[in-house]
């Protein structure tokens, strides 16, 4: 019999409603299995539970996925069919990034699930997303990183964990890069997406090759900076005590962000900005950015021109986690750049076949 290694972390699908107010429970976390076995019956695999953490997912710091890869190193991936961990939805799309980089070269499937209500609830999906997880990790034994969640319209999505973004607000819908998912479950079984962005099935399945020091840590010591108009690059003054050792520079869709000088200390330039930042030591990625080759606009090529580090053809949500990697493992900060643009791992990397 199939045995699934089931870590539980918190969010809304461990959590419990008591009058207006939602918050995690341990036995929320648990419910939810009982709600599975009751589904599936003699069908089920042999489950193996642990919690590790049990916090609402928004209060999810770096060191928690720290922790997380402490656990599950101690507990070797390669033992089960499979591993399934519950999440919280508001910081998933950065925690599966975070689980790819870590396992990038893991031989069998970790799927991260969540709701957007409590199991108690009636609306809730959290059952079927584990029963999808199940039927995916049993039916495919695809190894690597992934995300399946049940949208609004009744389909299960299984999305590739460093192309998942943000959950849209209002919406509560997932979309992976290029909006389309790596595939669907139909009927209980893997339907994958034919789509010239996605990886082919045969190249996800081949063993991948261990290429992750063994002092691999996260450091919350990057700062995400997100543009828009009227950006005051003056209201970030970094002193000896408060400087980050990096930092992540969002970018409008056609990878651009405000280059306009409108005073002598260039307050609203991205490239003033980019010129302190020199100074402090503290480098600049920017992110999304087109492929080499691409028509850039003048802006675009103003920053790279200042010394920005474009981060080419990834999610922000996978190079904030990817960073967050980089300047927090000993080994690879003496030299971030060179690791961030050239260790592409797990499919991060979005081409078209």
């Amino acid at each position: 019999m199939d045995q699934i290694l089931v870590v539980f972390t918190g969010g809304t699908i461990g959590s419990m409603k008591t009058d207006r107010q939602i918050d995690v429970r341990s036995s929320a976390s648990y419910e939810l299995i009982e709600r599975y076995l009751k589904l599936v019956g003699n069908h089920a695999p042999q489950l193996e539970t642990i919690q590790p953490i049990n916090i609402l997912s928004e209060n999810l710091l770096p060191q928690d996925w720290n922790a997380l890869n402490d656990i599950m190193k101690a507990r070797p991936s390669a033992h089960y069919a499979g591993v399934i961990i519950t999440h919280g939805t508001d910081t998933l799309a950065y925690t599966a990034a975070a689980l790819s980089y870590l396992f990038h070269d893991s031989p069998v499937p970790i799927v991260l699930i969540a709701s957007n209500y409590p199991i108690s609830d009636p609306r809730s999906k959290g059952v079927n997303n584990l029963d999808n997880a199940v039927r995916f990790i049993t039916g495919t034994r695809l190894p690597g990183v992934y995300v399946c969640f049940e949208n609004s319209r009744g389909e299960v999505l299984i999305h590739l964990g460093t192309r998942i973004r943000q959950s849209s607000p209002f919406t509560d819908e997932y979309e992976s890069s290029y909006g389309v998912p790596f595939g669907y479950m139909e009927n209980g079984s893997f339907v994958p997406a034919d789509h010239s962005a996605n990886p082919e099935i045969g190249l996800v399945r081949k063993p991948r090759t261990p290429s992750l020091p063994g002092d691999a840590r996260f450091s919350s010591e990057v700062l995400h900076i997100r543009p828009y108009p009227g950006l005051d690059y003056s209201y970030f003054s970094f002193t000896e005590g408060a400087r980050p050792k990096a930092i992540l520079h969002d970018l409008y869709h056609s990878a651009t962000a405000s280059t306009r000088m409108t005073d002598q200390d260039g307050r609203y330039s991205i490239l003033a900005f980019i010129e302190r930042c020199k100074k402090e030591q503290v480098p600049v990625y920017i992110c999304p950015f087109k492929e080499e080759g691409d028509d850039l606009y003048s802006t675009s090529m103003q920053m790279l021109d200042a010394g920005a580090i474009p981060l080419r053809g990834i999610t922000v949500e996978a190079a904030l986690a990817k960073l967050m990697l980089a300047y927090g493992t000993p080994s690879i900060r003496s030299a971030p750049e060179a690791w961030m643009n050239t260790s592409h791992l797990l499919f991060e990397h979005i081409w078209h076949r």
